[in-house]
């Protein structure tokens, strides 16, 4: 693999993620973050194109051998690309979803992208990812402004257990498969009529995350998904034709039928309102990635040590934070700890 490549570190947030979709210029997806894997938390996100799956990289892992799905080499009905460049996994593993997509609308750009690397191996088309002024310039647009975090170490590097990695899950052609960039090729975990993948994935990525220590718990799962607001206005139009014809067939909407679907129609302009106001939510905050805080902050600080006061607020800093590593050791001692090693490491940090 190659270095960054001009390809910055991006954050795995489902509002970087939906901005990033909408920057390539794909429409009517988003990507949602979600908590559980069970299949009533995705019933109620469908339709659901593919999960995004982050975890720790470590490596090739021998036990795991016997468990991996078969790689399937140079199946023209699948779009893989090999990633070759350091940073650029997170777009990848969005991009595995969209461009093996039936139903999703790429934009003129990314289906120009997708019909001229049709026919090119996996390894070409991730130089041609990464060699896409387009895709590449959106994905650093939500780079971090960041001067102390600039890029991800290579896997060979001996800080490799820093090291996360994004991969996908999708259907194609009733199959699911599980694209990951660092591969050879995609794995085909089996046949999935209808939408029967929803209930297959969980245990897949379950069984990936037994595969670490007890410990570890740095996991993100997101959805690509349809657009919020056009599902709950698709819903709310439905149930308000219903009710209309209700109310011609029996003159009157006071039926508990008629009831309900008034009910519904109030929970989608809610779930509406909820969307719009998480989405300025999530613009500002990516406005916020974007700019650099780190000028205004050596200026302050500097004025304060003009003024002499910043030596008097680094004291009270350190005298509070020792403070509060003083209580929570109190605390682990009540509960029982005898982690003496811990606290060691306490008695440290607080000097």
């Amino acid at each position: 693999m190659s270095d960054s490549g001009n390809w910055c570190l991006i954050e795995s947030d489902p509002g970087v993620f939906s901005g990033l979709i909408k920057g390539i210029g794909v429409n009517g997806v988003q990507v949602e973050e979600i908590y559980s894997i069970d299949r009533e938390t995705l019933e109620d996100l469908k339709p659901v194109h593919g999960l995004i799956f982050l975890f720790k990289w470590q490596g090739r892992d021998p036990a795991a051998s016997g468990k991996l799905a078969p790689i399937e080499y140079d199946n023209p009905d699948v779009f893989f690309a090999q990633q070759v460049i350091n940073n650029a996994c997170a777009t990848q593993a969005i991009l595995s979803i969209l461009l093996n997509s039936a139903t999703i609308d790429l934009g003129e750009e990314l289906t120009n992208f997708k019909s001229f690397v049709s026919d090119f191996p996996a390894e070409l088309k991730g130089h041609a990812i990464s060699n896409s002024d387009v895709i590449r310039t959106v994905h650093n647009s939500f780079a971090r402004s960041d001067p102390f975090v600039n890029d991800m170490h290579d896997p060979s590097s001996k800080e490799s257990e820093d090291l996360f990695h994004f991969i996908a899950y999708t259907p194609i052609n009733g199959n699911l498969y599980e694209l990951d960039g660092l591969q050879e090729g995609p794995r085909n975990h089996g046949p999935c009529p209808g939408d029967s993948w929803l209930d297959q994935v969980g245990p897949i990525i379950q069984e990936r995350m037994d595969r670490y220590a007890g410990g570890e718990i740095r996991f993100n799962l997101m959805a690509v998904v349809d657009d919020r607001i056009n599902v709950y206005e698709s819903k709310m139009a439905e149930y308000q034709s219903q009710l209309k014809a209700l109310q011609e067939k029996e003159g009157s909407d006071g039926l508990e039928i008629g009831s309900w679907l008034r009910s519904e129609i109030e929970n989608m302009k809610g779930d509406i309102q909820k969307e719009q106001e998480k989405r300025t939510k999530q613009a500002r905050e990516n406005k916020l990635r974007r700019h650099n805080f780190v000028p205004l902050i050596y200026e302050i600080l500097k004025g304060l040590a003009q003024e002499g006061k910043l030596s008097t607020l680094i004291d009270e800093g350190k005298g509070r934070a020792k403070a509060e590593l003083e209580n929570a050791k109190a605390r682990k001692q009540a509960q029982g700890s005898t982690a003496t090693g811990e606290d060691e490491d306490v008695d440290m940090y607080a000097d």
